[in-house]
C-alpha cells in the first residue's frame, strides 16, 4: 500500500512533527529535574518550534497532504493540533482564506478577505504596524466563526477540528495535573510562540504588491532557512503556484525567476522572522520616509 501521497521526502516534516510533539511532552515530565534556567532556555526553543512547525510542517501539510490514506491524514492533523496547541483543522480553514485574499488591501466597508492580512488592520491603506500585528494577532481569531463556516460544508471537519481542539485542552488539564507550574511556566512561551508566528507572516508579505499575483508574496531564498524550514522560504513562489511541493519551490523559481524579475517581486536576505532586520526592508522605508 502507498502510504505517502507526493513523495518519500515527506517522512521528514513527518518525523520533525513526531519529534515536536516529544519535545513538548518533555518539556513537562522533566521540569521538576531541571534548573530553572534550562527550562527557560527550552522555553525559548519551544517558542521558536511553534512557529517553525506552524510555518513549515504544518503549513506544507494543509497544501499537500502527506499521506494517501485518508485516515492516516486526520490522525497527522489531530497530532499537529496537540504539537502546535491548536486545531489543525481550524487552521487549515484560515489558511485557505488567507489565500483567498492574498494579504488583500480593505474594501469600501473596511473589510479583507484574507483574515490575516497585514493591511485589516492597518491605516489609510498602509499595513498594520509590525509590533501590534505581531502582539495582537493571537486574540483575532473567533473559534466560534471558524468552527461555524467549516461546518456549513463540511460538517465531520468541523467536528473533527473540535474534537483536535478538545484534544489539546484534555492533554493540558492532565499536564496541569501532573505538574501545574511547568504548565504555567511554559504558557507565555505558548503565547511568544505564536507571536513569532505572526511575525514571520507579517514579513513574509510586506512589501508584496496585493494586486499581481506573481508577486503577492515576499521570498527568502537562503539555503539552510529553506531546508530547516522546509521551503517556506520560497513564498512568493507558493502564493504564486500554491499546490507546489515544498519540494519543488526551488525549481519553480528557477522557472519564473524572469518574470519576478519583472513585477517587482521582493525578496529579502533574512528569514522572514527577522525581516526587521533585512536591508531590503529598511531601504524601501527610507525611500517611504523621503
Amino acid at each position: 500500500m502507498k502510504i505517502f501521497a507526493h513523495t518519500r521526502w515527506d517522512a521528514a516534516p513527518v518525523l520533525a512533527a513526531f519529534a515536536h510533539l516529544v519535545f513538548d511532552i518533555y518539556l513537562i515530565v522533566g521540569f521538576e529535574s531541571r534548573p530553572l534556567w534550562v527550562s527557560a532556555i527550552l522555553g525559548c526553543l519551544y517558542a521558536v518550534s511553534i512557529s517553525w512547525n506552524i510555518n513549515s510542517i504544518s503549513h506544507n501539510f494543509i497544501h499537500t497532504p502527506y499521506f494517501k490514506p485518508r485516515w492516516m491524514n486526520y490522525g497527522f492533523s489531530l497530532l499537529e493540533s496537540v504539537a502546535i496547541g491548536f486545531s489543525q483543522t481550524y487552521y487549515h480553514w484560515v489558511h485557505m482564506r488567507h489565500h483567498s485574499g492574498n494579504s488583500d488591501r480593505p474594501d469600501e466597508n473596511g473589510g479583507t478577505i484574507d483574515l490575516l492580512s497585514i493591511y485589516r488592520f492597518g491605516q489609510n491603506g498602509e499595513p498594520e504596524n509590525v509590533w501590534s500585528y505581531t502582539l495582537k494577532s493571537f486574540f483575532r481569531d473567533s473559534l466560534g466563526d471558524i468552527h461555524k463556516a467549516i461546518a456549513k460544508n463540511r460538517p465531520f471537519d468541523a467536528a473533527w477540528g473540535r474534537f483536535e481542539l478538545l484534544a489539546f485542552l484534555g492533554l493540558s488539564a492532565i499536564a496541569l495535573i501532573c505538574d501545574w507550574k511547568a504548565v504555567l511556566f511554559f504558557v507565555p512561551f505558548y503565547y511568544a510562540g505564536n507571536c513569532l508566528s505572526s511575525l514571520n507572516g507579517y514579513y513574509e508579505h510586506l512589501h508584496g504588491d496585493p494586486d499581481e499575483p506573481i508577486a503577492w508574496g515576499v521570498s527568502s531564498h537562503k539555503p539552510f532557512y529553506n531546508w530547516l524550514w522546509f521551503g517556506n522560504g520560497y513564498h512568493a513562489e507558493h502564493h504564486y503556484r500554491p499546490r507546489t511541493h515544498w519540494t519543488k519551490l526551488a525549481a519553480l523559481h528557477e522557472q519564473i525567476r524572469e518574470g519576478q524579475e519583472k513585477a517587482g517581486t521582493h525578496v529579502i536576505s533574512t528569514c522572514h522572522a527577522l525581516g526587521f532586520m533585512a536591508p531590503e526592508n529598511r531601504e524601501l522605508e527610507l525611500r517611504h520616509e523621503i
